[in-house]
C-alpha cells in the first residue's frame, strides 16, 4: 500500500474528545484527542495518575469509555469491538503468561485463542521466536528465562496475531539498560516491518531514542503533541558535556548567558540558549587554561520539555 493510496491516510489510532469518569467520580479521562498514523511509532508520555493507563486500558477493551470514540484503522472500538480488537496487540507492564509452560506452547495455545490453525500456529510461533531470538528457548520452561528475554516472549505473544497496531505499556520497566537496548533493537525491527507501535514509557530516553511522534498527556488531558523533533525544538536550551584534558580548575569562567558546572573533575555541564554562539564560550575556556577533549549532547531535552509542559498544566489547573 503506497501513502498516496486513501486506505494509508487513516489514522492508525483515532481517539476523539474521549472522556471516562471512575464511579468514585474521579474523571480520569477529560476530552482527549489524537491520531497515530499508520507506520508510526509514537510515544505516551505523562506522570504517575496522568490517564495513559487508562488512555490505553479503553484502546484495548480492559475499560469502558464514558463518551467520545475511538477507531482502530477506522473500525469503530464501541460499535465494532472484535473486528477492532483483530487489528491490535497489546504487551503489558506485568508479566502476565504461564511460567510453567515452554515458550513455544505459549505462543501457539495464543494463536488458538484467536482461531489460527495449530499448524499455522506452529509456523508462526517458529517465526515470532526466530525474531525475538528466543529460538534456542522454545522447549525450556519460561520461568527459567531472563527477564529480558520475558519480555521479548510477551512482545512475540503480541505478535502472533499479525496485529497492525502494537500497543506496549511500559515494556522495559525495570530492566536494566542492557536488557532494554536489546529490546529497543527488535521494537525497530517490527516497526520497520510495518507494524504501527504506541510506547507509554517512564523513560525519556527510550521515547526520544524510539519514537517520531508523542503526545504528553497529565491530568486526563493532552498537553501537548506533534513530532518529536519540532517539540525537542521548542526547548530555547540546549545541553551539552565537556570531556577535559587533565583537570578542571577550582574555580571556572563565567560566560555570560551560559551556565557552567562541574560534573565530577574532568567533565563540565554546560547549558546555553539555543541561538548562543558555542565558539564564546569554547574562547572563555580556553583564556583559563581548559582544554575540551569531546563534547556530546545532554540526553535530557525531552525530560526538560516534559517538566515544562506538566509543569504548566499543573499551575493552570
Amino acid at each position: 500500500m503506497s501513502p498516496s493510496t486513501p486506505e494509508a491516510t487513516v489514522p492508525a489510532l483515532r481517539v476523539r474528545d474521549l472522556r471516562k469518569t471512575y464511579d468514585n467520580g474521579v474523571q480520569a479521562l477529560k476530552g482527549v484527542s489524537l491520531d497515530v498514523m499508520p507506520g508510526d511509532f509514537f510515544a505516551l508520555l505523562g506522570p504517575n495518575g496522568a490517564g495513559k493507563s487508562t488512555l490505553i486500558g479503553i484502546v484495548s477493551s480492559l475499560v469502558n469509555l464514558t463518551s467520545g470514540s475511538v477507531e482502530v484503522f477506522g473500525t469503530d472500538l464501541v460499535t465494532r469491538r472484535s473486528e477492532a480488537m483483530r487489528l491490535l496487540g497489546l504487551v503489558p507492564q506485568e508479566i502476565n503468561f504461564n511460567l510453567f509452560e515452554q515458550p513455544f506452547e505459549i505462543l501457539v495455545n495464543y494463536a488458538g485463542f484467536y482461531g489460527i490453525p495449530r499448524e499455522e500456529a506452529e509456523a508462526r510461533a517458529e517465526a515470532e521466536l526466530r525474531r525475538a531470538h528466543l529460538w534456542d528457548k522454545a522447549r525450556v520452561m519460561s520461568r527459567t528465562l531472563s527477564g529480558g528475554m520475558k519480555r521479548r516472549l510477551m512482545i512475540a505473544r503480541a505478535m502472533m496475531t499479525r496485529p497492525r497496531l502494537l500497543i506496549l505499556d511500559e515494556p522495559t520497566a525495570g530492566v536494566d539498560i542492557e536488557i532494554r537496548r536489546d529490546m529497543w533493537r527488535a521494537l525497530r525491527e517490527i516497526n520497520a516491518a510495518g507494524t504501527t507501535i504506541i510506547l507509554t514509557t517512564h523513560y525519556l530516553e527510550e521515547a526520544e531514542s524510539l519514537c517520531r511522534n508523542l503526545a504528553i498527556i497529565d491530568r486526563g488531558t493532552i498537553v501537548e503533541q506533534g513530532p518529536m523533533r519540532a517539540l525537542l525544538a521548542k526547548l530555547d536550551v540546549e545541553g551539552f558535556l565537556l570531556d577535559i584534558d587533565g583537570q578542571l580548575p577550582a574555580t571556572l569562567p563565567v560566560v555570560e548567558g551560559a551556565t557552567l558546572v562541574a560534573a565530577d573533575r574532568q567533565t563540565l555541564d554546560l547549558d546555553m540558549p539555543r541561538a548562543m554562539d558555542l565558539n564564546r564560550v569554547f574562547a572563555a575556556l580556553d583564556a583559563a587554561g581548559i582544554r575540551v577533549r569531546s563534547m556530546r549532547t545532554k540526553s535530557n531535552r525531552l525530560e526538560e520539555l516534559f517538566v515544562r509542559l506538566t509543569g504548566q498544566s499543573r499551575e493552570a489547573a
